[in-house]
């Protein structure tokens, strides 16, 4: 047997300890940047995690550049390691390089945010400065302070003839639905009169077809054939009767269109209501539902959205947000919204409404001079 001179071992040993490299930042921060849904990625996270929330305030701008990356999951876990650096290092935050960053609208709404809010934790005189300019932000939450600001300083305006044309001037620029119904009540009550609705863009005119039948809600997974035959001539039997599509339009303010004045207040059914949306070119678009219904939403055959629960909270303007895509000319949207057993009178509510913007909130109308 070779004997080897413990000096040898020492020294082969201490080689490799020596040659080990600490991770990179880069290599750190990762792990936050890969984690997925359902846990996937949640083991390398929790390992790197303590100590990416050690590192210097000198890499905040590198840990908001991993937001542009991440996930909503791996947002989470970067913005606390963002907040417990900024916690230990407030007086060393590389201000000028985090406002840069929020500056900079092709990082991503939620990474700015999170910039933003570094700052005003910290440094509430810096972003007093900057609330201002995000008037025409395209990230709906920094916009909303500029607007928030704005409707403050409104309301301590005397001339009535200068604040009717502030508020009209915010009414324009702002896209968070509260904001818009406090700003539209301002007008109201110095006597001035908005189309919210137009505004807004809430799809008013639709046509709808039912009641099918959604007994112990199994018509919610149910393909009845309005979801395969979408034209308005077409002709369902159901129930041994032969229904149509009729026209259904509302005035309601919010653009709520209320089905049980449709078809009375029954129980256990389903209806479906389409309406076609001209987009005078090929866009992403936020297409945004209140109902406190199970509902399904498809756009041009395509499902894009389900949810099947009933009745948690009230209808909402803007309650769901989907991410989807215009084709240029016409685009069928079709609903399918559920009724359920319960005879509560907070139950009794069988109704939606729906609008469209795009992603920074604004909205997009249809366009009706325009052909497929």
């Amino acid at each position: 047997m070779k004997i080897i001179p413990l000096f040898h071992i020492f020294i082969f040993i201490s080689s490799g300890l020596f040659g080990m490299k600490e991770p990179s930042v880069a290599q750190l921060i990762q792990p936050l940047i890969d984690i997925k849904k359902f846990g996937t990625g949640n083991n390398a996270a929790i390992e790197t995690w303590g100590k990416v929330a050690s590192l210097p305030a000198s890499d905040v701008p590198r840990l908001l550049s991993a937001m542009n990356q991440a996930n909503d999951l791996g947002d989470n876990w970067i913005r606390a390691a963002l907040s417990k650096i900024s916690e230990k290092n407030q007086t060393s935050l590389p201000i000028q390089q985090i406002i840069k960053f929020i500056k900079d609208k092709k990082n991503k709404d939620d990474a700015r945010k999170a910039a933003y809010d570094i700052i005003q934790t910290h440094n509430p005189k810096v972003t007093a400065k900057l609330a201002p300019s995000f008037l025409d932000d395209p990230a709906p939450d920094l916009r909303r302070i500029s607007v928030a600001l704005m409707i403050d300083q409104i309301k301590d305006i005397k001339s009535e003839a200068k604040k009717e044309k502030l508020l009209h001037f915010a009414l324009n620029k702002a896209r968070e639905v509260e904001q818009i119904k406090e700003i539209n009540e301002g007008l109201k009550a110095i006597g001035q009169s908005v189309n919210v609705t137009n505004l807004m863009g809430f799809l008013v005119n639709w046509h709808t077809v039912g009641p099918f039948d959604n007994t112990e809600r199994t018509g919610f997974d149910k393909r009845f054939r309005p979801e395969e035959q979408t034209g308005l001539d077409q002709k369902y039997k159901n129930a041994g009767k032969i229904i149509t599509w009729s026209p259904f339009s509302t005035t309601e303010e919010f653009g709520m269109l209320n089905i049980n004045k449709q078809y009375g207040e029954i129980k256990e059914v389903c209806a479906y209501a389409q309406a076609t949306f001209k987009s005078k070119k090929s866009q992403p678009a936020h297409f945004r539902i209140g109902s406190k219904n199970a509902w399904k939403f498809w756009l041009n055959g395509k499902l894009l959205f389900a949810r099947d629960e009933y009745h948690r909270g009230k209808t909402r303007v803007d309650q769901f947000v989907i991410d989807g895509n215009f084709k240029k000319g016409e685009n069928l949207i079709l609903l399918k919204i559920c009724q359920n057993e319960q005879t509560q009178s907070w139950t009794k509510q069988w109704e939606f409404n729906f609008r469209v913007t795009d992603r920074s909130g604004t909205v997009i109308h249809s366009n009706e001079n325009i052909s497929n």
